[in-house]
């Protein structure tokens, strides 16, 4: 039922099929992961009865770093082994989580995937990383399916072998750029990275669809400890159409808080402007620690990927941490990497469901996705399902199946539903004046 999967061999990705995909190739994991061995762990008490192996999979996110930071997301997929197991497992067997510190760097983001390789997980689901060119190979390589990243990357909507779950940053941003199109002049700051490079054209495309110039791209250290130039800069940019109020978008992950810890001392020598920005970037927590209601998010519209922590739809996930993991501060239910972690979560077990009482390997996973198996996430996103090339394949996202986000906007120090339902980006998107 387990057995040893078969490889896949990786051409290049705009010719790839799932039949091409199933040639045999040496998965290069010559190299273990023992510099990782206290940045990995493994769920206890998974091991399954003696004849009935345990079903292995990966999370990794980064922890403990200068920049971002998702602990929440390995530790939610732990808890929600526990979850699991206790009912029984999938289909009668265990779960076996192991996990891994990507260490927001890219040569542990690949001594993680090639632990994986390693390892023989069947899937690496719900995790976070920025250094999709360093981890891919190694997953290409052993015919690991990746299911469910954050959407920070663009090679998660270009591998044959990624099943996001989300619009990324590509939706986010696109998104945050209409709901912003009546703004006076925008200014975006955002990391001076390879991730961050992707972001200026990704809100254009929005701000374009309204009628409104592109934003003033600002790139900023995303390690940095303050950012006093920064939002100076951006609050002279802002500020120059006296008839229609700014708006100052920063995309800073981790660093929003500092950024705006300099904003708002700025703003005081400057006419007032909006702010706006993606989750993850903010979140329930960070408006609270920012002054809630007095504070600089305030009427900020914020776009996300699905509905407010507070919409019912959300409860079963919110059981599972109640049952497991209520004692552990890492996991933040209203976390957009949490949330994420429990779609992927939710789409490999209703994957493993799916092929009943046959083997349960890298192979079989990917392939029961390739085939059109269709994934109802009980309306925290439309039904997933994964073609290889999608609509937004002509600007470069052939693996984006779901370009759906909210709007959600601070009142009373509160987010909450800007607008009913979803907004979907994908003829934004379309529109995009991209290059991969």
């Amino acid at each position: 039922m387990t057995g040893r999967r078969r490889k896949r061999s990786t051409f290049l990705p705009g010719l790839l099929t799932r039949h091409a995909r199933n040639g045999v190739l040496s998965a290069g994991t010559a190299v273990a992961c023992a510099a990782l061995v206290s940045g990995c762990g493994v769920v206890p008490g998974t091991t399954g009865d003696a004849g009935d192996d345990p079903i292995t999979v990966m999370t990794w996110a980064p922890e403990e770093t200068k920049a971002t930071n998702k602990p929440g997301m390995p530790a939610f997929a732990r808890a929600y082994a526990r979850w699991v197991n206790a009912k029984g497992g999938i289909n009668g067997r265990k779960l076996n989580v192991l996990t891994c510190n990507d260490h927001n760097d890219s040569v542990a983001a690949a001594k993680c995937a090639r632990r994986a390789a390693k390892e023989n997980v069947v899937a690496v689901v719900g995790s976070y990383s920025q250094y999709a060119d360093s981890f891919f190979p190694s997953l290409e390589g052993a015919g690991i399916p990746y299911i469910g990243g954050y959407g920070i990357t663009n090679a998660e909507f270009t591998s044959p072998l990624s099943y996001p779950v989300n619009g990324g940053q590509p939706a986010l941003l696109a998104g945050l750029g209409s709901a912003l199109a009546d703004c006076g002049p925008v200014s975006l700051i955002r990391p001076d990275t390879i991730a961050g490079d992707q972001l200026p054209p990704l809100l254009d495309s929005g701000l374009k669809t309204g009628g409104h110039s592109p934003a003033r791209d600002q790139r900023a250290a995303e390690d940095a400890t303050e950012y006093e130039g920064h939002a100076d800069l951006a609050l002279r940019t802002t500020t120059t159409d006296a008839e229609n109020e700014g708006c100052v978008v920063p995309a800073l992950g981790d660093r929003n808080s500092t950024f705006m810890d300099s904003f708002r001392r700025a703003r005081e020598e400057y006419p007032d402007v909006r702010t706006a920005t993606v989750l993850g970037s903010v979140d329930q927590t960070v408006i609270d620690a920012t002054g809630g209601a007095s504070g600089p998010y305030e009427g900020s519209y914020i776009t996300g990927w699905y509905p407010v922590a507070s919409d019912p739809r959300w409860d079963a996930m919110k059981r599972v941490i109640k049952e497991e993991a209520f004692d552990d501060n890492r996991i933040d239910p209203a976390d957009a990497g949490v949330q994420t972690t429990w779609i992927a979560y939710s789409v490999f077990h209703k994957v493993v469901e799916s092929l009943g009482g046959g083997e349960v390997t890298a192979d079989t996973v990917a392939e029961a996705l390739d085939d059109g198996l269709s994934v109802s996430t009980g309306g925290l996103t439309p039904t997933l399902r994964w073609r290889f090339e999608g609509k937004l394949a002509s600007v470069g996202f052939p693996r984006l199946v779901n370009a759906d986000v909210t709007l959600q906007v601070v009142r009373e120090g509160r987010l909450v539903s800007a607008r009913k339902g979803f907004l979907d980006t994908t003829r934004t998107l379309e529109n995009a004046d991209v290059n991969y």
